[in-house]
């Protein structure tokens, strides 16, 4: 062989044992802070539904959750039991699965704040029965106060 060639195989061989010994990109968890009554079970387990799906969350039991909602606009006809605000600002009311919440973190629609679950429904993330199930929709709400549906989960294996 010649020396060019041996050159340019050793320098290939450091290259991939370099790469080999690198660190995993690990890019930074979304994080969420949960707002959420000090005894409600269900919110518990979204918070665990959120974090085994890659989210750090911190959990914030409040008194007052309808001053939180109040605070990040969300409307009686869209609350549920917790409220749960990205570090960018972005609203995620209720039992909203964490595919949901990734894929609207991903590429934000334009206009909106946030995404709610109106209510408990059977069978939501946290909201689990067996297996029990309510079809229920996803709401984006927008700046201008209006909402679209977002998404509609009619079977629970559409939520994960």
């Amino acid at each position: 062989m010649n020396r060019s060639l041996m050159a340019a195989i050793a320098t290939l061989l450091t290259a991939l044992a370099l790469s080999a010994c690198a660190e995993p990109d690990k890019s930074p968890a979304q994080s969420l802070t949960t707002y959420k009554s000090a005894t409600c079970g269900c919110c518990k387990v979204w918070v665990d539904h959120a974090r085994d799906n890659g989210f750090d969350v911190v959990a914030k039991d409040v008194d007052d959750l309808n001053g939180v909602k109040k605070q990040h606009r969300i409307e009686p006809r869209y609350q549920s039991c917790h409220t749960s605000v990205s570090r960018e600002g972005y609203v995620f009311e209720g039992h909203v699965p964490a595919k949901l919440i990734q894929r609207f973190l991903q590429n934000p629609p334009r206009g909106a704040y946030g995404l709610a679950v109106p209510g408990m429904p059977l069978g939501s993330p946290g909201m689990e029965v067996g297996n029990r199930f309510t079809p229920y929709q996803v709401m984006q709400l927008n700046e201008d106060g209006s909402s679209v549906v977002y998404a509609q989960i009619d079977a629970a294996g559409e939520q994960f």
